[in-house]
């Protein structure tokens, strides 16, 4: 089994390799971002993967749940409810964001199609 180790990078002074490195959905203590050397497989991967599935989820049912409450014919919420909800929201969407990262970098960048065919089609749809 490959070994993982997991390695916490201050991006000021270090920009990890995107194709070497996977951004964890966790922090350290000190909110610095963690990445994992890993082909893809072990525990640490698939623990990741089970904790950004728990984290998308979550933001679902945290969205559904805020629909509900701000549909109109609704209850107002109080200050606090409003807070409260505000706050969730904010950080499932940080949640989000952050599996987005993590999963855009593993994404593999295809051939340059220009120095195959001579042309130059970057950034044509």
């Amino acid at each position: 089994m490959p070994e993982e180790t997991t390695q916490v990078f201050d991006p000021s002074t270090v920009e990890p390799a995107a194709e070497d490195l996977r951004l964890l959905p966790w922090t350290t203590s000190n909110g610095h971002p963690c990445y994992l050397s890993t082909d893809g497989g072990g525990y640490l991967a698939t623990l990741a993967d089970g904790i950004e599935e728990v984290q998308l989820t979550m933001g679902q049912e945290l969205l559904d749940h805020a629909r509900g409450v701000l549909a109109p014919g609704t209850r107002a919420l109080t200050d606090v409810e409003y807070r409260w909800l505000a706050c969730r929201l904010t950080e499932a969407l940080s949640d989000a964001l952050r599996v987005a990262d993590s999963r855009g970098q593993r994404i593999p960048v295809p051939p340059d199609t220009a120095e195959t065919d001579g042309s130059d089609k970057r950034g044509e749809c």
